[in-house]
């Protein structure tokens, strides 16, 4: 199931966020993040339990996927795909015309899944990630 997110939600996403990405960010951000008028975060669950987040920022007339995690023993389970529904479908709801992200080259299962909504690779972020330095590749998917 995939809802909104809540502020009793932070910090099983806090954890979350330490299990899935080597640059993590804060319980503060995330909970800044949630009040903010321009983001929205969903979480995905599993038996009543959090095992997926995300966040779409909306600004002027795009979006942006900011995040998108799942916990490891998780994945291919069917949830970053509820998300990425979920995203699409919100930020076409608000007119956006336009969605980006940026991905970790390497990462050719979240590549294919971006792919499968629509994105295309368009520029590359070189040396963008830490721990270990990779390139980043930023995707679009664009409303004709």
């Amino acid at each position: 199931m995939i809802r909104r997110m809540r502020e009793e939600d932070l910090a099983c996403v806090a954890d979350l966020e330490k299990m899935c990405f080597a640059e993590c960010w804060s319980y503060k951000l995330l909970e800044a993040g949630i009040h903010s008028p321009y983001d929205v975060y969903f979480v995905a669950e599993q038996e009543g339990r959090i095992i997926g987040y995300c966040c779409l920022r909306l600004l002027a007339g795009e979006g942006e996927i900011q995040r998108i995690a799942v916990l490891p023993n998780k994945r291919r389970l069917g949830a970053g795909r509820k998300m990425m529904e979920a995203m699409v479908s919100y930020a076409m709801g608000r007119y956006a015309c336009a969605i980006s992200l940026e991905v970790r080259e390497s990462n050719l299962a979240a590549r294919r899944l971006y792919e499968s909504f629509g994105f295309a690779p368009e520029a590359v972020r070189k040396g963008y990630y830490r721990n270990p330095l990779e390139d980043a590749v930023i995707m679009w998917r664009r409303e004709s």
